[in-house]
């Protein structure tokens, strides 16, 4: 039991809980603009509703709702945006279409989650179709980022796996402290960080993230701001009141409904 937990884990990890997409659904080889797909619509409306968007990544939509977390996150045409975990690439996909050519979105990925969402972060980037998205490949505790190079970074449903491990799968403690440091330093003064999770009980501890693959908000929000970030804004677009917190996550009853929080923070000028 155990081991299938731990791969479903994994699995879950790699797209934040989306389809990847199949041999059967092929991505479209285009890197349509988010503002070329109707004037009309907001940046973010845009890149939801490009045509070159895989039909797996669409079945996913209504219960991630990216236009609205992507509005508030406020990631904008020509930012420089560090994606931790990207997994299979649901949220690559809509960074890269938001940034646009004068953009860019680093896509960091390590050995586990190579060896799970393989072949949807291979057709993710096949044949150059995100040409603005370059990939980042770096173990646990061994994410080294340039001082201040970002403009926004995101960690999207894996929060939690800062207090996850397994041998079996080759997923490290993590040394959160010196993680968070790194993160830092690698985003620019006056950059944003975007986090969404699965809330745990209010008071638990972070090893809930071990178990059940959840956080309590309050940890994140109390680890960003001891090394330094300012929490900008709480958003319930993703709330669910119905979730029992004590679940974990891949319960039948609950999987692709949990309540997720989404925190903007900011580091100081």
């Amino acid at each position: 039991m155990k081991r299938i937990i731990a791969l479903l884990t994994l699995v879950a990890m790699f797209a934040g809980c989306d389809r990847p997409a199949t041999e059967s659904e092929p991505v479209a080889n285009d890197q349509e603009p988010a503002a070329a797909v109707d004037a009309e619509l907001s940046i973010y409306a845009a890149a939801v509703a490009s045509a070159t968007r895989p039909e797996a990544d669409r079945a996913s939509d209504a219960g991630r709702k990216p236009e609205a977390v992507l509005e508030f996150l406020g990631i904008q045409p020509g930012d420089v945006v560090l994606e931790m975990w990207a997994g299979g690439g649901y949220y690559t996909e809509l960074l890269s279409k938001v940034v646009g050519e004068s953009g860019k979105v680093v896509v960091h990925a390590n050995t586990p989650i190579l060896n799970f969402a393989g072949e949807a972060h291979t057709m993710r980037h096949a044949d150059n179709r995100l040409p603005n998205a370059e990939v980042l490949l770096a173990e646990n505790n061994e994410l080294a980022l340039e001082a201040d190079s970002f403009d926004a970074a995101t960690i999207i449903l894996n929060y939690h796996d800062l207090y996850w491990s397994s041998e079996e799968y080759g997923w490290d403690v993590i040394d959160v402290p010196a993680f968070l440091a790194e993160l830092y330093k690698g985003i620019k003064p006056g950059g944003t960080l975007g986090i969404v999770d699965h809330q745990a009980v209010s008071g638990s501890p972070a090893e809930t993230g071990n178990t059940l693959h959840r956080i309590d908000s309050a940890i994140v929000i109390a680890e960003l701001e001891g090394v330094g970030f300012v929490l900008e804004g709480e958003s319930n677009v993703l709330a669910n009141p119905e979730d029992d917190h004590t679940k974990g996550v891949f319960d039948p009853e609950i999987r692709g409904k949990t309540d997720r929080y989404v925190l903007r923070f900011r580091k100081p000028e």
